[in-house]
């Protein structure tokens, strides 16, 4: 049995975990309903300001280019065998760091001027906007200024600068450049102290400032900022702009893209990087044969003198000799050894060739050496035999190998210098350029208009949304009775929000510090009304609620001012009273107290001046309009509100009421302000709480409870007043605790 209660228990409790889960959400889903208007207002707001962000935001435009990387170089007819010599494989990856690398990146910002900025003064916030939409109907028209505002460019200027040059400590400095009219120019530092003055055209110059204005198009005090930024930044902040990647894997394309606000801009100097791109790669494809050309031209004069010292030697021996030839066998010998001599020069050429490619250990290297050694051994067995003919063939022997072999190599490097030339004039690089830049000038790819409105609306919505929720999470007063039973203290009425005693009482809320005090008692003008329904259940609570009580007065409370005190005390009297009770009220709240102005009296005459022995009972007592319903008002204020409640006069009065009315209602001050309400709730027989909807935390109305019962006092329920049925607390069975029910007419 104990095992299946448990079981039950458990189930119990987690069903009631789930419901209480379940109406938190539906709760929060109900904040955001209560809040709908200024959801939608905020959103709203947000939607316009990002309708603004899209007008009036500079477009963004994005030139575009493609460029290919082949695989091997282009080379020459002809000339394919020699050509392949110089060829370079490149890598697209290889290709793209190259390309946006500083030297490529540099040549173009000097060539460009592109650390030098200069830019028209726009009019805030609607002014880019106007000079963008500005379309010349002829050749050098100028919008004319809004606003009078002549100072700043509104469409047409235009100025180009060709030289600017400034001390380093002015570097990344912005210069006013004002136009005088005429073609004349002056230049204004950040403080306003002219720098330079001068004309279009002319270099102007004062030793440390350096300026020459290619082109000034602007009505006269037109002004533009003019910058000299760092050259390195602007290398490296030209390299992030530009966006280079290849199109597919190992496609060898390479697709470019830069983005900037001036369309012209984007293109000139997209185009102007790839060029210089493409040419730098001819120019290191054409490196290596220029490096070989020059070789040979170094040695083309050096073959060409030992071709005429050997010529000349020949000739001398001849003429010494008298004319000697040649036998059949020397000149036998003598072809041989001119081909080897020939054939080991071309090897020597081969050897430094690959010497200044590879290393001595490189197997290409080493196959040099070996040839080489294998035609000196031919060299030498011939040698050998030449040593059996005469002393006179040897001699024309020697002669003439010198005078063929020089002849042969200079033939040789001569030739091979006239085809390296052509490979050289003939290298066109393995990159080329397939797209120039272009600019879609009708689709800029910033902002996008779009998206910007619908995020904007978005985010309006979700802020508005969370300002909501932290409003709600923030906000701690109870709106929902269930949190004041769950401190033990039994509510005895939601009393509804009347809008009716709103006009009774003339406004809405009352200004800081200040209470709203009506005119008259809404029970009598509307007996009709919610909150005097919900009165009526409250008294008949009371009915049963005060059988147990030590006397039939009822002293009415509440945590703080402002929660509907007085507005409860009246109207409960007045039910009462209308109920064919004769009820008294009392306004017990000696220092703010004001029921004389509900019931049209005058505050005279009262509480204190009772109890200060100065008036009767009878004269402290005023009949109302409402018949059966009497009025003791608060009288004067006296310095000393506490001891006159502890005098015994006090008992006294509720002794004599008590058996003079079947109800007596006191209305006392907030009891977390003074300590009124325990002294009079000492003498009353039922002691009842006000607290305000959203008004009252839950800790105050414990501390008000806790601070009765330090002073002995019960506290026997709450009314909780100014209930707003709101979608956050109307799930539920507290959202429907009242209806309107009228009779037919």
């Amino acid at each position: 049995m104990n095992a299946q209660s448990n079981l039950a228990n458990g189930v119990q409790q987690k069903q009631t975990s789930q419901q209480a889960q379940e109406i938190d959400l539906m709760a929060l889903f109900g904040a955001l309903l209560d809040r709908k208007l200024f959801i939608v207002g905020f959103t709203a707001l947000f939607m316009v300001i990002g309708v603004a962000v899209m007008i009036f935001s500079t477009p963004v435009y994005q030139a575009t280019a493609m460029i290919q990387v082949e695989e091997k170089g282009g080379s020459v007819p002809g000339f394919d065998e020699l050509g392949g010599i110089f060829e370079t494989t490149s890598a697209a990856v290889t290709e793209i760091e190259l390309l946006k690398s500083r030297s490529i990146i540099g040549e173009a910002v000097d060539s460009l001027k592109l650390d030098i900025v200069v830019e028209p003064k726009l009019f805030p916030i609607i002014g880019g906007r106007s000079f963008r939409k500005f379309t010349p109907m002829q050749e050098g028209e100028l919008a004319e200024p809004s606003f009078g505002a002549s100072s700043y460019a509104w469409g047409g200027e235009k100025v180009e600068v060709f030289k600017f040059e400034v001390p380093k400590s002015a570097i990344e400095t912005e210069f006013v450049l004002v136009a005088l009219g005429n073609e004349r120019f002056e230049l204004f530092n950040g403080n306003g102290d002219s720098v330079l003055k001068g004309k279009v055209g002319d270099e102007v110059s004062n030793g440390s400032f350096t300026l020459t204005i290619k082109t000034l198009h602007a009505r006269p005090d037109t002004e533009f900022v003019l910058v000299k930024h760092d050259r390195l930044n602007t290398i490296l902040d030209l390299q992030t702009t530009i966006a280079a990647g290849e199109k597919g894997k190992d496609s060898g394309i390479i697709n470019l893209s830069l983005q900037n606000e001036n369309a012209d801009y984007a293109q000139i100097v997209l185009n102007k990087v790839a060029s210089i791109y493409v040419r730098h790669n001819v120019e290191r494809n054409s490196a290596e044969a220029q490096k070989s050309l020059e070789f040979l031209e170094y040695q083309l004069p050096q073959v060409k003198k030992q071709l005429e010292a050997a010529e000349q030697r020949f000739n001398d021996y001849q003429v010494k000799q008298q004319s000697v030839d040649i036998t059949l066998e020397t000149e036998g010998v003598l072809k041989q050894l001119v081909k080897l001599e020939t054939q080991l020069q071309e090897l020597e050429l081969k050897k430094l060739e690959l010497g200044r490619k590879f290393k001595q250990s490189h197997p290409s290297y080493q196959a040099a050496v070996e040839q080489i050694e294998a035609v000196e051994n031919q060299k030498r067995r011939l040698a050998a035999e030449v040593q059996v003919l005469p002393e006179t063939q040897q001699e024309l022997l020697r002669l003439t190998r010198d005078v063929e072999v020089n002849n042969e190599i200079y033939t040789l490097l001569l030739a091979k210098t006239q085809e390296l030339d052509i490979v050289r004039a003939g290298t066109v690089g393995n990159v080329r350029v397939i797209d120039f830049a272009e600019v879609n000038i009708s689709k800029p790819v910033k902002p996008q208009k779009a998206l910007i409105v619908i995020m904007a609306t978005m985010l309006g919505g979700m802020l508005a949304v969370a300002i909501v929720l932290i409003q709600k999470a923030m906000h701690k007063g109870i709106e929902d009775p269930s949190e004041i039973e769950a401190l033990g203290l039994p509510v005895y009425a939601s009393v509804p929000y009347s809008e009716y005693q709103v006009k009774l009482t003339g406004f809405a809320k009352a200004r800081k510090g200040k209470t709203a005090k009506a005119k008259s008692i809404l029970a009598v003008d509307n007996p009709a009304d919610l909150s005097i329904e919900a009165l009526r259940s409250l008294r008949t609570s009371l009915h049963f609620a005060m059988m147990e009580a030590k006397n039939n007065v009822i002293a009415i409370s509440g945590p703080s001012p402002g929660v509907g005190k007085s507005f409860i005390s009246v109207n409960l009297a007045t039910v009462l009273a209308q109920s064919e009770k004769k009820v008294l009220i009392i306004d017990a709240d000696m220092r703010k107290g004001y029921l004389q102005t509900q019931f049209g009296m005058n505050w005279d005459d009262g509480l204190s001046d009772y109890l200060s022995g100065r008036i009767t009972l009878e004269q402290a007592t005023k009949q109302s309009q409402v018949a059966g319903l009497d009025v003791m008002t608060r009288g004067q204020i006296p310095p000393n509100p506490s001891e006159l409640l502890m005098h015994e006069n006090f008992s006294k009065l509720v002794e004599e009421v008590s058996a003079k009315y079947d109800l007596v209602i006191i209305d006392t001050p907030p009891i977390l302000a003074v300590t009124d309400p325990a002294i009079v709730s000492a003498h009353a027989g039922s002691t009842l709480l006000v607290t305000r909807f959203g008004q009252n935390h839950a800790k105050e109305l414990e501390v008000t409870r806790n601070r009765f019962e330090q002073n002995g006092i019960d506290v026997k329920g709450v009314v909780f007043n100014g209930v707003v049925k709101k979608a956050s607390n109307a799930y539920g069975y507290y959202g429907y605790y009242n209806y309107e029910y009228k009779s037919d007419k």
